[in-house]
């Protein structure tokens, strides 16, 4: 008798991050981070993390080659406990002591400015979140965002980040 195996997606669940009216940095050290997801209970064995266009600022046009970059950490332990620098796992700006700190973090993806136009969309790809993590998805994680455009990005956005958990089943 074999076994078959599917791949089961959860329904989109949001990631709470609001990136409204953002500020820049040129090293990217300033930004703001996601609330923690906990994959204790669910066990998924990945996330497929899903990105809304992201509006830079209304009126203030950023400079061709800044960047808009999402960055991961990964954990053992949730950040309410241990703190990773200033990253303690609620949704909040944060300034990281040094940039090493932000080396620490995986980059997902990131949206370069080839038009130095304001007011534009700009999309970032769905990316696996155990494909960061040599193919394990951490016990908890969540999202780093930060940009080095001229201007604040723009007002309202609040519902941008979700994800989907990939359970594979046996039949």
């Amino acid at each position: 008798m074999s076994t078959t195996f599917s791949v089961n997606y959860s329904s989109n669940t949001p990631i709470t991050l609001d990136l409204s009216s953002m500020s820049g940095n040129s090293t990217f050290v300033q930004g703001r981070e996601s609330n923690e997801v906990d994959n204790t209970v669910n066990l998924y064995q990945d996330c497929i993390v899903n990105v809304k266009g992201i509006t830079g600022h209304a009126s203030t046009a950023p400079s061709i080659g800044q960047e808009i970059r999402v960055c991961v950490w990964g954990a053992d332990t949730s950040l309410a406990s241990v703190p990773i620098d200033s990253l303690d796992g609620t949704d909040s700006a944060e300034t990281l002591s040094h940039v090493s700190v932000l080396n620490s973090l995986r980059l997902a993806g990131a949206a370069a400015v080839t038009v130095g136009t304001a007011g534009l969309v700009y999309y970032i790809q769905p990316f696996s979140i155990a494909s960061l993590f040599g193919g394990v998805i951490p016990k908890f994680w969540g999202l780093y965002v930060s940009h080095n455009h001229n201007g604040a990005l723009a007002a309202a956005q609040s519902a941008l980040f979700s994800y989907n958990g990939i359970k594979t089943i046996g039949n």
